[in-house]
This record gives structure tokens, sequence and C-alpha cells, in this order.
């Protein structure tokens, strides 16, 4: 595979397929075109085609992709083999909502480490996961090799609960705060707002009309 950087909507995009492709798998199915790609993730056929072309020749014409070969090619890519640890930062209730959710079934994450201000649950174990003080944070990041964190601490805390996790050696940060986190150019931030997606949502169910049915 060359070695370049593809556009982050394609980035996103690549999860998706692995998912679907391990789905088709494990129902025994061998080989899948682009239009059975799109019906089912809900991607144009164009746009899968252009997401694949950034890697090469995957597929074949008249004959389609190859399923198991497709799986393995984007979960090498995807680093699926390698589980990777998470931190956790604020242990709330959207922090215990994640906590229960069990990432590593769908993917190569799991948390392995989370922190919080409260006493009550501190050097408890939560889900199966340990929480430890804030106190100790960079301690834990470096003994566990942590590179990825999650945020969902207030939003008073964020900027330096982020100075810190980037002076620790995260990489890349889910941010549930509201607040847009000023990070050094190394560290990646993904920020999920779910109060603007459901904003979002409700707009474009009031104002915007669906196609009709052909």
């Amino acid at each position: 595979m060359a070695e370049h950087e593809i556009p982050r909507a394609t980035a996103k995009r690549l999860p998706i397929y692995y998912r679907y492709l391990k789905l088709l798998l494990d129902s025994g199915k061998t080989r899948v075109s682009s239009n059975e790609l799109a019906e089912a993730v809900k991607f144009d056929a164009a746009t899968i085609r252009r997401d694949f072309s950034y890697f090469g020749a995957l597929g074949k014409r008249g004959y389609g992709y190859d399923v198991e070969a497709l799986m393995n090619f984007f979960g090498e890519i995807l680093d699926q083999d390698t589980l990777e640890s998470v931190a956790l930062i604020g242990v709330g209730n959207l922090g215990q909502a994640l906590l229960n959710f069990n990432f590593h079934q769908s993917s190569n994450a799991r948390i392995s480490a989370a922190f919080d201000v409260n006493e009550d649950i501190i050097n408890s174990i939560q889900a199966g996961v340990p929480v430890y003080a804030m106190d100790d944070l960079e301690d834990q990041i470096a003994a566990q090799r942590i590179e990825v964190a999650i945020v969902t601490v207030p939003s008073a805390a964020a900027q330096e609960l982020a100075d810190r996790l980037a002076k620790a050696g995260v990489r890349g940060i889910l941010n549930f705060t509201p607040l847009r986190l000023d990070v050094p150019a190394d560290v990646r931030v993904q920020n999920v707002d779910l109060t603007n997606e459901l904003q979002t949502l409700l707009y474009f169910i009031n104002n915007v009309s669906l196609p009709a049915d052909k």
C-alpha cells in the first residue's frame, strides 16, 4: 500500500467497513460487490469504490471483493490484532455508561484505567476497570503505555486535563465535553458533542424534507 494520508472522512468509514465485512464472513459469505456493501452500510457505491481506491486494487471487475481478504486488509490497517489500552477520565453518569459498554467486543480498544476525584469510587473496580485518583494519572499512563484517553469531565476542568494528558504522552483524546481543546500539533482530538448532535438531528427532522420514494 502506498504511504500517503487518506481523507479524514474515509478514515472514519474504515471501521464501519471492517465490522460489516466481519459480519459477512461470520455468516459464510465469501465475496461482496460495492453495491451490496453500499446497501448494507448506507454509503453510495461510488464513495466505497473511491475509499477503497486509496489502498490500490482491492477487488476484481466482475467478481467484486473477497470478503476475508478485504476484512483482513482493513483489520491490519486498523491494527485489530493489537489491543489498545485506553484511559477514561471522569466516572460520572456518562463515564459509567462507557465503562459498562464493552468496546473490546467490537473493536481493538479496551478501557484499562479510569480516573476520578470522587473518593467514594477511587481504588474501587467499576465494570471490571480499576478507578484511580487523578494524582495517579501520569504514572498509570506511563505504566500501562496508554496513548488514548476518553474525557468526560466538566468543561471547566477539560483544558487543564488535556494539558496533562499531552505532557504525559497521550496522542489521542476522545472529548465528550463541549469545550474545544487546545492541544499540541501531534495530539489528535475527536470531539463528541451529544447535545450538538441531537440539535442537528432535530433541525433536519423539522426543517429538511426527506426525498420522496421513487
